[in-house]
């Protein structure tokens, strides 16, 4: 099937699908948020040119959230701000961006502690500005420097040292006009017509590396004690089939990230957790089908983008929970692995979005894995569904007719409707 792609369309598209791959698609070492936050203050101490004497974080509402109860990678299981912060003060390296925390010696790891220790660290909330939004401002005697990030997770919007501003970007509402071109293309049709025609050639490594990265994570997820074991308790269920192995290896993957494991993971839509969503229940019912490689590599493209594509509307940081989005389109792709066709990839997104998105973000911990598993369940019994001619339909809550339609539902719910359901999550987390 073809979609609505014409030969002239089908090429911009294509190579709009390419360029959104490549990128989203990137290594990062932890969870997102405390790692920008790391990088944020990594590149204070650079442009101050000397270890900070003093240190204030200014971070919006969702970075508290996000931040607050995760382990922050090469810390010996620290969590929260304050040692997001300095740790990217001490050891960072702000060349690395979302792998920033990636080359720590142990030797550092006793001086993070002992900066942590004696240094002032301030945390404040940002009442106003972007929902991810963040500014790190060190002192050392009488010089100064300061540096914001706002929007994504490495989008530095604003430095300044002493008096002089160095650099200063209008933060947009949104992404640039021409990304915002590229990811206005994203359509569900679309996705399935350059997953089953395109050739991969120029997207191949990002697939190849998340296979490698993500499949790593996973197997030490269930390797060590991480959290509270998600995955491993899936596997000691006492069901030993490839369904209970797909949710697994995703919530084993996210006990690892969690809970402080060095590893690095290929993200999805910013998130760590939601690329490894996106990928190992693919790649699970991949080896259980006995796919070849480019099959598993168009199921990943269209997985990742259908994922890309629902949380472009949510936005970055929300009350509703990302690995919905991303556990869905997991269930597209192994529609697609069962050979499914473009109507039932949409169907299963419609179903599985209607069966998982009363699911509420509550910030990164290790929780989030035991949601991963829910999200990947509601993308099989997605797929499920319609595979035994079941189907929920327009005016069944949310559900609109045709799956974008449901798809801009579900984007005002997590963007607009959700906001104060937001709030009052933090309200409750910091009291």
């Amino acid at each position: 099937m073809m979609g609505r792609c014409t030969m002239k369309d089908r090429e911009r598209i294509f190579k709009a699908y390419e360029t959104i791959l490549n990128e989203e698609l990137v290594p990062a070492m932890g969870c997102t948020e405390p790692i920008a936050l790391a990088y944020c203050a990594a590149k204070a101490r650079s442009v101050l040119g000397k270890r900070p004497e003093r240190v204030l974080a200014q971070v919006s509402g969702n970075i508290i959230k996000n931040v607050k109860s995760v382990i922050v990678p090469n810390t010996n299981g620290a969590k929260g701000i304050e040692a997001a912060v300095a740790i990217g003060i001490v050891a960072g390296r702000e060349d690395r961006l979302l792998e920033v925390l990636s080359e720590i010696s142990d030797a550092q790891k006793e001086e993070f502690r002992e900066y942590l220790r004696s240094t002032p660290i301030q945390v404040s909330q940002q009442k106003d500005g972007a929902l991810l939004d963040m500014s790190v401002s060190v002192w050392s005697g009488s010089s100064c420097a300061s540096v914001r990030i706002a929007g994504e997770h490495t989008n530095i919007v604003r430095i300044t040292k002493d008096d002089e501003i160095l650099l200063e970007r209008v933060l947009e509402s949104g992404m640039d006009t021409e990304r915002e071109e590229r990811y206005g293309l994203l359509n569900v049709e679309d996705i399935y017509c350059f997953a089953t025609e395109a050739e991969l050639s120029q997207v191949e490594g990002v697939l190849k590396r998340q296979i490698e990265y993500n499949r790593a994570a996973a197997e030490e997820g269930l390797r060590g004690d991480y959290g509270a074991n998600i995955g491993s308790v899936l596997l000691m269920s006492g069901e030993e089939n490839v369904r209970i192995r797909a949710k697994a290896m995703a919530a084993a993957g996210s006990d690892a990230r969690m809970n402080g494991s060095e590893l690095p993971v290929v993200i999805n839509s910013g998130s760590g957790n939601q690329g490894l969503t996106v990928s190992l229940p693919v790649m699970e019912y991949a080896k259980e089908l006995g796919a070849g490689e480019e099959k598993l590599y168009r199921a990943l493209a269209l997985s990742n983008l259908i994922a890309i594509h629902l949380k472009r509307g949510i936005g970055p940081l929300s009350a509703y929970c990302g690995a919905v989005s991303a556990g869905v389109a997991a269930g597209a792709g192994i529609a697609y692995l069962k050979e499914g066709d473009y109507d039932t990839i949409a169907h299963t997104v419609v179903n599985g979005l209607a069966i998982a998105s009363g699911m509420i973000c509550d910030g990164a911990k290790a929780s989030c894995a035991a949601k991963i598993a829910v999200a990947v369940e509601a993308g099989l019994l997605g797929y499920d569904m319609y595979r035994n001619g079941q189907q929920f339909y327009g005016g069944d809550g949310v559900v609109a007719k045709g799956v974008e339609n449901t798809i801009r539902n579900i984007s005002w719910i997590g963007s607009r409707g959700m906001k104060e359901t937001d709030q009052e999550i933090l309200n409750i987390m910091t009291c």
